[in-house]
């Protein structure tokens, strides 16, 4: 109800002005807030303005006093008794309003056929980044990379929905000390893999990486080979080139298997991209005159953190042996981002999404942007971080091996979990469906568990993860969701008419009305969410739609209804599908019109 809270605001704002125009003129409206609210129960109507409260000790008047006069304000402007109801104050000066019933209708009815829903287009649409995923090349994705690439996929999802130009970066550990090690290793055990595509699959690799470390740390001279071919892959010799090239591209089709298969987008743009901008980095901050020579290193030492000796923090942008780290890398690709094009992605926003354990790193590298004059007046720098996954134990989650999860394997067991409750349940109803039903179902099914027990939590928590939790027909769950959209999907099936685009909507029922109501949030949903970057607020609101709507199913009478009732009610079914479609669909999660 975006569009009703916003007249609702500018309604209250005039009212004030008018009751109190002297306290108006002076503070020029600032410091006259209505305090506008959803109502905290359903009894108390729909909003509360809740501003009287704090007006009292400024206006010097009794809160219920403000709050009267307001109200007479209110019920002397037409714009305001055509959207609501005669407003009540209750309590020490809270003002209850209530939108009418003619209104919450029409606004239905404008949501019919919409393809946004009643979610406003953005104004002044500006460039978005939103780095994510970000797995490392020569590993293999694992449990670790689930979070941020489902998370930054579904924030990335909301913020192209609300109109935002949105450029989903894929930063990816393309360079580094890693591949001298690599590298070296390769042409000692496998030299094949150094001058052919896939001579060596990413599982071996990963293997081979290992045994890499390994000798890395064991191995003196080993050690110094590796230096020596980073120094070559650095300085552009042709075999190293066309090495770590190999490797690059065996792991990148190896990572897109994943992201097909989870259905995401994403622009691969890797840490050697910003090779170019490292030297400029550097300069900057001399320019600056932040950059301080610390021990043979190049440091900016932060302000307001401090190390167990009480000392500021340096934050190393150039090692003492000439070389850059991630801070570097970080700090040019937040230049790069802002900057303006051709020579950058003139973003407003860039969200960074990764686990919370790299929270000092970012707000050590945001702090020198800033101090740089690196980001833009008006722009955003976001670390979006969320915790860990958990094992049923509490533990991080590995293998009984004590491995890292992969997560293509992780995937193929929520699907094979999938298909065996579902074959459990065709049996049960004694119902025959194909193969190929029974695989699309199992797959949309299982991913869609997934993804919706990651997203459904708090996203700076920790999450236990349960493969039978996640697949439960009860409960917060994707299938309980999914099976909301189904069941509407039978409704069609039996002969209800859901094309109901035009009809006169009446609703006569409380269920109706709840359900009305909790259809009609779903623009303010989504706007909390883009401003605030936590998709477990789209989730809570798809639970409650589906169990408002599962009441309302089994408490009133739909396909049986009076025929004055039945376009109406067919009309709510009707939404309730399209926004659970709508909502599912920005959380990356497919629907089925079947289970």
């Amino acid at each position: 109800m975006l569009r009703i809270a916003q007249a609702l605001e500018t309604q209250l704002r005039g009212a004030l002005q008018r009751a109190f125009p002297e306290a108006w003129e002076a503070t020029e409206g600032a410091g006259l807030d209505p305090q506008l609210a959803p109502a905290s129960k359903p009894e108390f109507g729909d909003f509360q303005a809740n501003g009287a409260l704090p007006l009292a000790k400024p206006l010097k008047q009794a809160p219920r006093q403000i709050a009267t006069a307001i109200v007479e304000q209110l019920q002397a402007d037409p714009a305001f008794t055509d959207l609501c109801l005669e407003p009540q104050i209750a309590g020490p000066g809270f003002i209850n309003l209530t939108i009418r019933p003619e209104q919450l209708a029409a606004e239905v009815a404008s949501r019919l056929g919409d393809p946004r829903l009643g979610v406003p287009a953005v104004e002044n649409a500006a460039p978005v980044v939103v780095d994510f995923s970000s797995p490392n090349i020569a590993k293999e994705m694992h449990v670790g990379h689930l979070r941020s690439t489902i998370i930054g996929d579904s924030l990335a999802r909301v913020l192209e929905f609300r109109g935002h130009p949105v450029l989903r970066l894929n930063h990816v550990g393309d360079w580094g000390t890693q591949f001298g090690m690599l590298i070296t290793h390769l042409k000692q055990v496998a030299p094949e893999a150094l001058q052919t595509a896939d001579a060596v699959d990413l599982g071996d690799l990963v293997a081979f990486y290992r045994e890499a470390k390994k000798r890395f740390d064991d191995d003196e001279a080993f050690q110094s080979t590796s230096r020596d071919e980073v120094v070559k892959l650095q300085g552009g010799d042709p075999v190293s080139l066309k090495a770590w090239g190999l490797l690059c591209d065996q792991s990148r089709r190896e990572f897109q298997k994943i992201y097909d298969r989870l259905d995401i987008r994403l622009s691969e743009r890797g840490e050697s991209f910003y090779n170019p901008f490292l030297p400029a980095v550097i300069d900057g901050l001399k320019d600056a005159e932040l950059l301080v020579t610390d021990d043979g290193a190049q440091c900016v030492f932060l302000e307001g953190v401090q190390g167990k000796d009480g000392k500021p923090l340096p934050v190393i942008v150039q090692k003492s042996d000439g070389g850059f780290n991630y801070a570097t890398t970080d700090l040019a690709a937040i230049r790069y981002r802002f900057g303006a094009a051709p020579d950058g992605d003139g973003a407003k926003r860039v969200v960074y999404v990764t686990d919370a354990g790299q929270a000092n790193h970012f707000a050590g590298v945001f702090q020198v942007a800033e101090r740089a004059g690196w980001i833009p007046e008006g722009s955003r720098l976001e670390h979006v971080p969320f915790g860990l996954v958990q094992g049923e134990d509490g533990k991080k989650l590995k293998t009984r091996a004590g491995d890292t999860v992969r997560l293509r394997d992780l995937l193929d067991e929520a699907v094979e979990r999938a298909e065996a409750d579902l074959r459990s349940r065709l049996s049960e109803e004694e119902r025959s469906e194909s193969k190929e039903f029974i695989g699309h179902v199992a797959t949309t099914v299982g991913l869609a568990a997934v993804k919706y027990a990651d997203l459904s939590q708090n996203r700076i928590t920790n999450y236990q993860f349960s493969f039978d939790r996640m697949l439960a027909l009860q409960g917060n769950t994707a299938p309980y969701l999914l099976y909301a959209v189904v069941r509407i999907a039978g409704i069609a099936r039996k002969g209800g008419d859901l094309e109901v685009l035009g009809a006169q909507l009446q609703f006569s029922e409380p269920q109706e009305w709840a359900l009305v109501r909790e259809l009609l949030k779903f623009d303010a949903v989504i706007a909390e969410v883009e401003e605030e970057l936590l998709p477990n607020r789209l989730c809570s609101y798809l639970f409650e739609l589906s169990q408002v709507f599962n009441r309302f199913y089994d408490q009133v009478p739909v396909l049986k209804a009076d025929p004055e009732a039945l376009p109406s009610r067919l009309a709510l079914c009707r939404l309730t599908a399209d926004t659970l479609k709508a909502g599912l669909g920005l959380l990356g999660i497919a629907t089925l019109e079947r289970m």
